[in-house]
């Protein structure tokens, strides 16, 4: 018998948590665990590796601000909702009997979904014998002001969690420095390394002489496209072709919009599915800095400018970016340099940087993440599956 694992994702707004979820999924299949996935936002086409999906009644961020959060319908979420969600996750919870329970973010965020997990957590440790109770993390996490919200999450992971996985390497960030209480829960973290998308094959890819501008999901990349058609003319590379990927969760308006600015020689795509080896190719990366973004633009190891998304109270993306700056790995452009009317100029000054810098150093940090997850995840189920 395959022990079993219960897999909660609750994407909001992008899908970094989910495109990172689901290959932590396909690893622990490979793994040879049997794992189901309670999925909480917008289905997405993404590869699980043979997970079973169970999708809820799904619910997202209307907006950047992530209030108020609503339905499919696009209404506000309200106790009804939680309690239907409630009643689905312990109904999946009894069919799948897992001896593990792996929860996307809980309890450092989500606690919008809390009636939910709560439920799923006390579940878990009320069957006999009791399931293993996991976090799953990314590196950095986004600051909490309230000293007594940092306790509470102490006192819960404490109470809890047989252990919380940190998805990064603290050779370049540990936890405490988005989370300056981690100290008190350091024997229940595990990094893990950065969960990273297989890179392109080891060889020499020629530079196709592109500018590769991304916005990951695009919910929140509008101002970086915006000031890379206008940076375009006041920089070295105007003649060069440039490649805008809006991503899927562009609004379709600002997508007519972008497609009618564009002038000859400028790309607009959705989405590509060779996003890593246009990447290893290109002659300059423009991203925002996204978990999974950066990760793909720094295996790339091609000079990258990158406009961390910083609003709506948003703070890891930014401190990633600043980090990996001050290592020589990108250019660092605040988002507020994107603000109309001197967006061109401020991204044109930062590709500037980073055309006259070195190339970007070997990264030298851990990327078999999802591989070490799905291990430390395998050792505690494979306990209580022999218990």
């Amino acid at each position: 018998m395959s022990p079993r694992v219960l897999f909660h994702v609750q994407h909001l707004l992008g899908i970094g948590h989910a495109r990172r979820a689901a290959m932590l999924a396909a690893a622990m299949q490979r793994e040879g665990l049997d794992v189901t996935v309670l999925s909480g936002g917008e289905p997405l086409d993404l590869d699980w590796g043979g997970a079973a999906i169970l999708q809820l009644p799904w619910a997202r961020a209307r907006d950047q601000s992530f209030k108020p959060l609503v339905d499919a319908n696009d209404r506000p979420i309200d106790g009804a909702f939680h309690e239907n969600r409630r009643g689905l996750v312990l109904d999946a919870f009894a069919r799948v009997a897992p001896h593990a329970v792996l929860i996307e973010s809980y309890p450092f965020a989500r606690r919008a979904f809390r009636v939910e997990l709560d439920a799923l957590i006390a579940a878990a440790r009320a069957r006999q014998p009791a399931a293993a109770v996991l976090g799953s993390i990314r590196d950095i996490l986004v600051a909490k002001e309230d000293p007594a919200r940092s306790a509470e999450i102490v006192a819960r992971v404490r109470r809890d969690f047989d252990a919380v996985l940190v998805h990064g390497d603290p050779a370049l960030v540990p936890l405490e420095a988005s989370f300056p209480a981690a100290p008190q829960i350091a024997d229940r973290l595990r990094y893990t390394g950065y969960v990273a998308a297989a890179p392109p094959p080891a060889r020499e890819v020629p530079d196709t002489g592109e500018v590769l501008v991304s916005a990951g999901g695009g919910a929140v990349g509008l101002p970086l496209l915006r000031a890379a058609l206008a940076a375009r003319p006041q920089t070295a590379l105007a003649h060069r072709p440039w490649r805008l990927i809006a991503g899927p969760n562009l609004p379709a308006a600002d997508f007519a919009a972008l497609a009618d600015a564009a002038p000859a020689g400028v790309t607009l795509e959705r989405f590509r599915p060779d996003f890593a080896a246009l990447l290893a190719g290109c002659h300059l990366s423009v991203s925002q800095g996204g978990y999974n973004t950066l990760l793909d633009v720094l295996q790339a190891r091609r000079r990258a400018v990158v406009a961390p998304f910083a609003r709506g109270g948003e703070t890891e993306q930014r401190l990633r970016a600043r980090l990996l700056a001050a290592r020589g790995f990108i250019q660092l452009v605040e988002e507020d340099a994107l603000d109309q009317p001197r967006a061109g100029a401020g991204l044109a000054a930062a590709i500037a940087e980073a055309l006259a810098a070195p190339p970007p150093p070997a990264l030298g940090l851990a990327l078999d993440g999802a591989r070490r997850s799905a291990l430390a995840i395998a050792q505690l189920a494979r306990e209580r599956l022999a218990a």
